[in-house]
């Protein structure tokens, strides 16, 4: 195989990843999952749409421009913030907002499965964000990881085929050289542990497992 086409097949492979990181990035997973859950949780669409994008709002569209804010005012290096030591503005600005979700979902009496998957995500930020202070976990896998739990828990375990979601966002990540394949995988068993495990236990037996 010659150089160039060693170099090219290299180049594509970098181009999935960077598709891949973007598509399935923590923004947009925590963008449709709130709805997902919604709709299992109400089965109305009203109630669906209401419920979940009050979750979508402040746990991601909302923290998702304080963090565009941020990169295009040079405040970090980018919307995928990779430098460690950049991560706490935008965490703060998550949790704070992802709380004042929660308070809106609790004052409207929001179904519990959404009561509950808001506080599982705020539980895992605390737990990500707490480690980002000492090492850069992939908040990327962690996020993956944990929307596939949830789904796997309200759906029924047919929905562990997400876990190959979850494997081509690793992939994904270490390919484009922000993660170390120990980081991916940190961040994939925190999500699944933490995420989903604190989101089976506020359901207690209320799931699909």
């Amino acid at each position: 195989m010659s150089t160039r086409e060693t170099r090219s097949q290299a180049e594509h492979k970098h181009l999935l990843a960077r598709v891949v990181t973007e598509v399935l990035a923590p923004w947009v997973i925590v963008l449709a999952l709130p709805l997902v859950v919604a709709a299992q949780a109400t089965a109305e669409f009203g109630s669906t749409l209401l419920w979940g994008m009050v979750v979508a709002l402040t746990s991601s569209v909302l923290p998702m421009g304080v963090v565009v804010w941020g990169s295009r005012t040079g405040r970090w290096d980018g919307h995928h913030v990779r430098d460690r030591q950049g991560r706490l503005i935008p965490f703060t600005a998550l949790i704070v907002l992802s709380l004042l979700g929660l308070a809106l979902l609790i004052a409207g009496r929001a179904p519990e499965k959404l009561i509950a998957l808001d506080i599982s995500m705020i539980i895992s930020l605390l737990v990500t964000g707490t480690i980002t202070v000492f090492w850069k976990i992939s908040m990327h896998t962690a996020v993956a990881a944990g929307a596939v739990t949830v789904l796997a828990l309200l759906y029924g375990p047919a929905l562990w085929w997400g876990a190959l979601v979850t494997l081509a966002v690793a992939w994904s990540r270490v390919a484009v050289d922000d993660h170390t394949p120990a980081q991916v995988t940190v961040g994939a068993l925190t999500g699944a542990v933490i995420g989903g495990g604190s989101f089976a236990l506020l359901l207690g037996g209320n799931t699909a497992l």
